[in-house]
């Protein structure tokens, strides 16, 4: 979606915590390990490449998942080298119901994102899309079944990250342009 905005896309992951004994024990869990095996694990140097990042992280009680943190946890050096100044960010989340704490996980996430110093990009209520989808300004969140299966209208959801995406790369693009 941000491709289509006309940015170069590189999807990462973040490290998994979970040992493979209690992966195992769950298949959804275990399909999505298997199903993401070949996608690269991010580091902080990948941070500093990036122009704009989207951040995506299932919500945990209201927070972001523990290998989310953990990963995050890792950006001090380069934060402190300042080179998390100004990075383009924005954030999604899902849960498996409509009030799992959607709207804090994406808050908490922004939290280490301000520590950053980098560029908050919420979609706020900019498109019609957004509505549709929920209506949740801080970055696209939807809501899974017990078997990961998205519920509601697959395309409205579609159409707020497209949206959220777009207003991403449009803004890392201001930002590049007044930093020349």
């Amino acid at each position: 979606m941000a491709k289509e905005a006309g940015a170069e896309v590189k999807i990462f992951k973040v490290q998994e915590l979970a040992s493979q004994a209690v992966i195992d024990k769950n298949p959804a869990w275990k399909a999505h390990v298997e199903a993401t095996k070949d996608i690269p694990v991010i580091t902080p140097d990948d941070i500093v490449e990036a122009d704009a990042i989207i951040f995506s992280t299932p919500t945990r009680f209201g927070n972001i998942a523990a290998q989310m943190k953990q990963f995050l946890d890792t950006t001090g050096g380069i934060w402190f080298h300042g080179k998390t100044v100004n990075k383009v960010v924005s954030a999604m989340t899902s849960a498996q119901n409509a009030h799992g704490g959607q709207e804090a996980t994406i808050l908490n996430l922004y939290t280490s994102m301000y520590h950053w110093g980098a560029i908050v990009v919420a979609p706020g209520y900019t498109d019609a899309s957004l509505f549709a989808a929920g209506g949740n300004p801080y970055g696209t969140s939807v809501s899974v079944d017990q078997n990961n299966q998205m519920v509601g209208d697959k395309e409205a959801y579609q159409n707020a990250v497209k949206h959220q995406a777009k207003r991403v790369v449009t803004v890392a693009e201001w930002v590049k342009k007044g930093m020349q």
